[in-house]
């Protein structure tokens, strides 16, 4: 069974490479090709979801201590089943959205590629296994980023680049201390430090966690290393929703997870100064991302922000330091991600269908495009808060993690999602009244060519949709499981 691992991870490596290779007679073969590809994955990440907790299987030694290796456990179910359900929703997508766009066979061959090694960051069995798939992501993810290879495209791919390998040079600080440190580099719930080599080094300790913290928050985008992220939205809209919602985003909140509750534990940081700095940043990341895209008026970079801000009640969750927080933390990175990915691809529905993207070019659209804006709304409405939808349910646990801590910083955090709640408020729903409600005076026959995309852009915007109400009405039996991963039991 462990071998499926290794399946899980090259298959979509190895099939996504050999994509420019193989003569495809028509591009109906390239696309039932691909999409078997992600079906395959996703089929086999769930046949060892199902399986349960696996021990450590080692691929690659290098010296003692020091190996490439993957077993699953509770974190690993939660980010793998997430990346697992989206990816081939979002590659069908795709298929209408690219169409048109050119070099395919290249975009799809790195947006294959780089399914496998999000699961090899899910898979990761210690710090080293999963540093060197996080640094795979950031050059695989490179030329999604400037694929359109404009001025614009190069730039934000520069920055991208600059900024992740940044990141990764402070990652790679903190994993050198955790080896010099800690009894082990492999993923164990309540940390691996060993106290009786730190002494009275646990100042230097604290400052190395944040400068790993900040390493892994670069691709976190939080605050002040978020600037990347808007700037990339000159990407394709597939690429997009993958940054915010998917892969790269989620996964440098799943390495802030990884390396707080699994790495050095909570019991070591807990009341430190570096449990406040830390939680400042996330909780000031908040309000900064909403304040940002409530002034926006181009649609990708007023989701970008609002990226921004929902990542950071990801941190403020884990930064919490609790089991409670760690589940709040959990709830909205599943919930986020259906409700960003559904929002960037109807607005990228709405960039195909019409080649427009300024916010004030959308009035009178949700009339002309029903599904499209109609899931939309279920995705604002959900980022929003608004219960029983999804976001409610995240935003009630982090609220009450922050409660339960007796954390007085904590109790701030919370004043930070209610402002959050209504900036976003604001910018997402006067995007769906400009769309639905554009005023009397307003000349339908100047947009009577717009319509709906097929269904091969509607039907993964219906199933998000779906799942943002679902993950709010039914969320007790997720929660309990997520209970179970904070406490340790998988």
């Amino acid at each position: 069974m462990r071998y499926l691992i290794l399946a899980a991870i090259l298959l979509p490596i190895a099939g996504g490479a050999l994509t420019p290779l193989i003569p495809f007679r028509k591009r109906r073969g390239m696309m039932v090709y691909l999409e078997a590809l992600m079906l395959a994955t996703s089929a086999l990440v769930w046949t060892l979801i199902l399986h349960g907790p696996m021990e450590l299987f080692e691929v690659i030694y290098f010296v003692r201590g020091l190996s490439i290796s993957f077993k699953i456990d509770g974190m690993t179910m939660v980010f793998a089943g997430l990346v697992s359900l989206l990816w081939p929703l979002a590659v069908l997508y795709s298929f209408e959205y690219m169409e048109h766009e050119g070099h395919e066979k290249i975009f799809f061959m790195f947006y294959s590629m780089t399914y496998g090694i999000t699961l090899g960051i899910a898979f990761a069995s210690d710090m080293l296994s999963m540093y060197f798939f996080y640094e795979l992501l950031t050059l695989v993810t490179l030329p999604l980023v400037m694929h359109t290879l404009t001025r614009e495209a190069i730039l934000a791919s520069r920055k991208y680049l600059y900024y992740s390998l940044g990141g990764a040079a402070f990652a790679l600080i903190g994993l050198v201390f955790l080896l010099v440190y800690g009894n082990t580099l492999e993923f164990i719930p309540g940390g691996i430090l060993n106290l009786e080599k730190i002494g009275d080094r646990k100042n230097l300790m604290l400052t190395i966690y944040v400068f790993t913290f900040l390493g892994f928050g670069v691709k976190a985008a939080i605050w002040p290393l978020s600037s990347w992220l808007p700037q990339a939205g000159v990407a394709p809209t597939p690429v997009t929703a993958l940054l915010h919602a998917v892969a790269v985003v989620k996964a440098g909140v799943f390495a802030i997870i990884r390396l707080t509750y699994y790495s050095y534990g909570t019991d070591f940081l807990r009341g430190t100064w570096a449990q406040a700095l830390v939680m400042g940043l996330a909780m000031f990341s908040i309000v900064y991302g909403c304040s940002r895209a409530v002034k926006e008026t181009h649609i990708k970079r007023r989701l970008a922000y609002s990226t921004v801000s929902n990542l950071s009640y990801i941190i403020f969750g884990a930064t919490i330091m609790t089991p409670w927080g760690m589940v709040g933390a959990m709830m909205h990175m599943i919930c986020h991600a259906f409700m960003k990915i559904c929002s960037f691809l109807c607005a990228g529905a709405f960039m195909h269908q019409t080649g427009k993207s300024y916010i004030y070019e959308m009035n009178g659209m949700g009339r002309r495009m029903p599904v499209v804006f109609g899931c939309f709304t279920v995705a604002a409405l959900g980022l929003m808060g608004v219960p029983p939808l999804a976001g409610f349910i995240s935003k009630w646990n982090l609220a009450q993690a922050a409660v339960e801590s007796g954390n007085v910083q904590a109790y701030f955090g919370i004043g930070c999602l209610l402002v959050s709640a209504l900036l976003t408020a604001i910018y997402m729903m006067s995007i769906v009244i400009r769309a639905f409600f554009p005023g009397r005076d307003f000349d339908y026959s100047a947009i009577a060519s717009v319509k709906d995309p097929s269904w091969k852009m509607c039907f993964p915007l219906i199933c998000f949709a779906a799942a943002v109400v679902g993950l709010g009405l039914f969320s007790t039996p997720l929660v309990h499981f997520l209970q179970g991963v904070a406490a340790g039991q998988y």
